[in-house]
């Protein structure tokens, strides 16, 4: 790959990490809940807290992308630990399709009567198809990685 092309995917990478992180403080201010809350009160409502938390895994694997493409960029792609960067993006992305699958069956149980989660859980039900895609494309390329590692070592052992 062309170096400017990794240097813009790691930007964009870093871009989307300063986005997200960005919402991460932004949203909760602007939540329907928050009219009448002091910022300790805001920042610490257990469900906030838990987007936080799931939102580790999400800079995680963010993390892991922006490392695989630093092996692209050393011509390193065919190597254990770009498989194990693929590894943990496809772990990363299961775990949050997982805990947002958890937390719309959260609140789709304790939700007030009078409130509509229908938004909520259409949110839910996007971003958990987004990481089930994210985690099926991750997989399908640790494993064509790993066959060409294998059939490469094979290669190398022949001759």
């Amino acid at each position: 790959m062309n170096k400017y092309s990794i240097i813009f995917l790691k930007a964009v990478i870093l871009l989307i990490g300063i986005g997200a992180f960005a919402i991460l403080i932004w949203f909760p201010l602007t939540e329907g809940r928050a009219t009448n809350l002091d910022l300790f009160n805001i920042y610490f409502d257990p469900f906030i807290l838990y987007g936080y938390a799931v939102s580790i895994l999400f800079f995680i694997a963010l993390y892991k992308a922006f490392r695989l493409l630093g092996y692209i960029g050393q011509n390193n792609v065919f190597s254990s630990k770009a498989v194990n960067a693929l590894k943990s993006i496809k772990n990363c992305a299961i775990a949050i399709s997982a805990l947002i699958v958890a937390a719309g069956i959260i609140i789709r149980i304790s939700h007030n009567i009078e409130d509509d989660p229908a938004g909520f859980l259409a949110i839910c039900i996007v971003t958990t198809f987004a990481s089930i895609v994210i985690a099926t494309t991750a997989a399908i390329f640790q494993k064509l990685l790993q066959n060409a590692i294998d059939m490469k070592s094979e290669n190398d052992l022949t001759i």
